[in-house]
């Protein structure tokens, strides 16, 4: 089993979060309580990382992702990192 938490970080500087990740910031913080993960995931904000014109971004340990919208951001979480497969290894 895996114990070391993932860490997801969402860039809140002005141009992500008027893009969509003030919103991307509530879905994530549902889903991770709405799935137990909140001891799985430290999440946390960020200032802008220069990646303006690709936001918004999130980070997932050191996958970057761009231009999501926060229902995106959501199924990469489901798909990627803490779908069943991935909980029960």
């Amino acid at each position: 089993m895996n114990t070391k938490k993932k860490e997801i970080t969402l860039c809140m500087g002005s141009s992500c979060f008027a893009r969509g990740n003030n919103r991307t910031l509530g879905l994530v913080k549902s889903f991770l309580e709405n799935n137990g993960l909140e001891a799985e995931v430290f999440l946390k904000g960020s200032r802008c990382g220069g990646a303006c014109s690709r936001g918004p971004v999130m980070q997932v340990d050191d996958r970057v992702f761009t231009g999501l919208t926060p229902e995106e951001a959501v199924e990469i979480l489901k798909a990627e990192y803490f779908g069943e497969e991935k909980r029960n290894d």
